[in-house]
């Protein structure tokens, strides 16, 4: 969407908010011994209390309400009995709609204690969102997005996930433009414009190029076990530094 009125976004930052305190709170809440459908839980109560709904769920009948993905899981992780461990890698992703407005969020973030390895590949992961948000601005082609992400990835001597990006938002939870993605394409001519609403979403890996579906039908994960780290942002392109709807 592109946002056309002062109450857009008023109520576009409304729903921004209430899923980054989601996001914010299942982070601080998840620990070893906790099944992600335990975490999951805390998110549904939370979104419900706040009067939002599960964008996902609402959507595409996900079967949760936010989508965990623990280690090689990438994305679209199912919440289950799987208990989280010491030193795993997990990603959270929390969308949700709120009086016709949608926004979207994710972080990684690793069960103490910490490795030097993981923290490292978190840390450059969200320098690349930072960069790519950065980067972002009215009148630039949306490859630019892609450009910084895959600069700042392989420069550390990452790889870049190639068939996940970011997308539209704000009317619903996946609309124009489709799928920005990581990594530079020059036949990608497609400008952005004031005013429109987007996700940047950058997926680095240790190794992996690519991620693919398991048996569940949603969960994404790498072919070779290697890890992946996300952040994602919601946010509204302008002529200077975007509007953040989403805080990290």
């Amino acid at each position: 969407m592109s946002i056309n009125s002062e109450n857009d976004l008023k109520l576009l930052k409304k729903i921004g908010l209430i899923v980054s305190q989601v996001l914010k709170e299942m982070k601080k809440q998840a620990k070893p011994g906790m099944s992600t459908i335990e975490l999951d839980e805390i998110g549904t109560k939370l979104l419900e209390k706040k009067g939002a709904r599960s964008a996902p769920k609402l959507t595409y009948n996900f079967p949760g309400s936010t989508c965990i993905s623990v280690n090689d899981e990438v994305a679209h992780g199912i919440p289950s009995n799987r208990i989280l461990a010491k030193g795993d890698l997990v990603n959270i992703d929390v969308s949700a709609e709120l009086d016709g407005y949608f926004a979207d969020t994710g972080a990684s973030f690793q069960i103490p204690p910490y490795n030097q390895t993981t923290q490292r590949l978190i840390r450059i992961t969200r320098t690349a969102l930072d960069r790519a948000v950065h980067s972002a601005r009215a009148g630039v082609k949306i490859n630019q997005i892609g450009k910084v992400v895959q600069e700042t990835a392989q420069r550390n001597g990452y790889s870049i996930i190639r068939n996940l990006g970011g997308h539209g938002v704000g009317s619903a939870l996946h609309e124009e433009p489709n799928f920005i993605a990581n990594f530079y394409n020059e036949k990608d001519t497609r400008i952005l414009k004031d005013g429109m609403v987007i996700t940047i979403e950058p997926f680095v890996s240790t190794k992996a190029n690519f991620v693919i579906e398991k048996s569940d039908g949603w969960t994404l994960v790498t072919p070779d076990k290697s890890l992946v780290a996300q952040f994602e942002h919601t946010l509204v392109i302008q002529k200077g530094y975007p509007v953040l709807i989403t805080e990290l």
